[in-house]
């Protein structure tokens, strides 16, 4: 079979030629194999008419496999003949041939420097994409950033009206005040703690 791709064939006829010529040479092997089964067939009921016939069904089978192999011979020679006509000027498209859809090149054809240069501003604006694509990453990356900042700056603000209105709550209007009297109030809940903790030891110990 040939090895040339014939890919332009396959676009036209949906099929490569080289597949249409491998299913003609199964098809008539298949036949062939048929013919040989239908006449061994008719051979034996020949042979059962004739009294005394030393010749038996082996000895026809024999010989009936010995003419295939034959006949596969001869047609693989002459298949070789067909394919290489079928394949040059039968299933062949010329090359000075287009198809419907490829006309368009015959109005927008391009020189091998223009071709070349297109491709180069091709791989130049794929360079340019993938650098717009990492600099939008990082945007949004530094956006999400921020926005995390902001919450965390939406929480600390909300802390220091918390603590601003524990200290109104406690006669103390100004901030910095507030700050002393939570400083105060947690020094005095912290020596609280330590002399409940001395306190159990003690208890503990006695």
């Amino acid at each position: 079979m040939s090895v040339d791709p014939m890919t332009y064939e396959a676009q036209f006829f949906g099929f490569t030629p080289q597949t249409c010529m491998l299913r003609i040479y199964i098809a008539f092997q298949d036949y062939l194999f048929e013919v040989m089964q239908a006449v061994e067939q008719v051979i034996l009921k020949k042979l059962e008419g004739i009294p005394n016939c030393e010749i038996s069904p082996v000895q026809v089978r024999k010989c009936t496999e010995k003419f295939l192999c034959f006949m596969k011979g001869r047609f693989d020679k002459l298949f070789v003949k067909m394919e290489q006509l079928f394949l040059q000027w039968i299933l062949r498209i010329p090359p000075n041939i287009l198809l419907p859809e490829d006309k368009s090149q015959e109005m927008h054809s391009y020189s091998e420097e223009e071709f070349q240069l297109l491709q180069k501003e091709i791989e130049q604006l794929q360079e340019k994409y993938k650098t717009e694509l990492c600099t939008k990453q990082a945007l949004l990356a530094e956006l999400e950033e921020q926005k995390t900042v902001q919450a965390k700056l939406k929480q600390t603000l909300a802390l220091f009206d918390e603590l601003e209105n524990v200290g109104r709550n406690h006669g103390t209007s100004d901030f910095r005040d507030s700050l002393v009297f939570l400083a105060q109030n947690s020094r005095k809940l912290q020596d609280i703690r330590d002399n409940v903790e001395k306190e159990s030891k003690r208890l503990k110990i006695s």
